[in-house]
């Protein structure tokens, strides 16, 4: 199967080994961090971890700093493999761009919406498809004239269904438009993820892991280290049987010290592999960190 996620935003990685060190990304660790660490503190923290791949998010404070944030992660070795975008080609978004193209980083953007309430009519179906079909093509346009990709992110909501970002993409018919997939904002998905995994996989740019337990969205556990969830072994043996070699994203998303998060989170992926083995679980990591309040 061919992915159509940019070879050069990744490391190669052997079919076998999904969860390869190399083939991890860094995500939500910007404005996610108690310790609220500067560009080159957190390249620096990134390399010190294993990190080869990171994935940027922001708010506008950290915008002015964007340049800096490129300047490190060369200088630690770190790539800069995807950045969080907004959904329309706004000041922020071209700030965003002039810098990617400034130091020539072809790099996956991130872009989510709404859509409103999942269920809706066919004609309303169809009219959705085709106005966010709509407002994605200038930004992907812009993308590919700089060499980047544009990944449809599940944020919730209609746009988060994968059937509605396919479509979406089917729409498009462009060849650098594919989707992003988080399963902390899957929950809903949980009982159908190998269908829907197999759906998204020609077009699956990244996949970013998250403790998960049944209705965790709705019961406070969202956001739990990896490896704390009753149904973390499993949803790995789907990823791991699939033959997906794609991007593995590691995620910070709560007010701890992410240095700390993402290692949890590593321990826990850690604790997870051998078990894909068939070797039996050893004593499980305790985390250094809390759930997201």
């Amino acid at each position: 199967m061919t992915l159509s996620f940019p070879l050069f935003a990744m490391a190669e990685t052997p079919k076998d080994k999904p969860f390869a060190r190399e083939n991890l990304w860094a995500w939500c660790i910007v404005p996610f961090d108690a310790k609220n660490r500067g560009p080159e503190e957190r390249a620096i923290m990134l390399r010190k971890l294993g990190f080869q791949q990171f994935a940027y998010d922001w708010r506008a404070t950290h915008l002015p700093s964007f340049d800096d944030e490129i300047r490190y992660l060369k200088r630690e070795g770190v790539n800069l493999s995807a950045v969080w975008f907004p959904a329309s080609l706004d000041a922020n978004a071209k700030t965003l761009l002039a810098a990617l193209e400034k130091h020539k980083i072809q790099t996956q953007l991130w872009v989510t919406m709404s859509g409103g309430e999942i269920a809706c009519t066919p004609a309303e179906q169809a009219k959705r498809v085709e106005v966010h079909a709509a407002a994605i093509r200038p930004i992907a346009e812009a993308a590919a004239k700089i060499g980047c990709s544009v990944g449809l992110y599940n944020h919730g909501a209609w746009f988060g269904e994968p059937e509605n970002q396919i479509a979406i993409i089917a729409l498009l018919k462009l060849k650098n438009v594919g989707i992003v997939y988080n399963l902390h904002h899957g929950h809903d998905h949980i009982d159908r993820f190998p269908e829907l995994f197999k759906k998204m996989q020609p077009h699956l740019y990244a996949l970013n892991l998250n403790g998960m337990v049944k209705e965790g969205d709705k019961h406070g556990k969202k956001i739990l280290v990896l490896g704390q969830g009753d149904l973390d072994l499993n949803l790995l043996k789907t990823i791991a049987a699939s033959g997906y070699t794609g991007p593995i994203g590691i995620i910070g998303h709560t007010s701890d010290d992410a240095e700390q998060r993402l290692q949890d989170n590593l321990d826990g992926l850690d604790w997870l592999l051998p078990q894909l083995e068939g070797k039996a679980a050893t004593t499980k990591p305790k985390p250094r960190t809390g759930l997201l309040p």
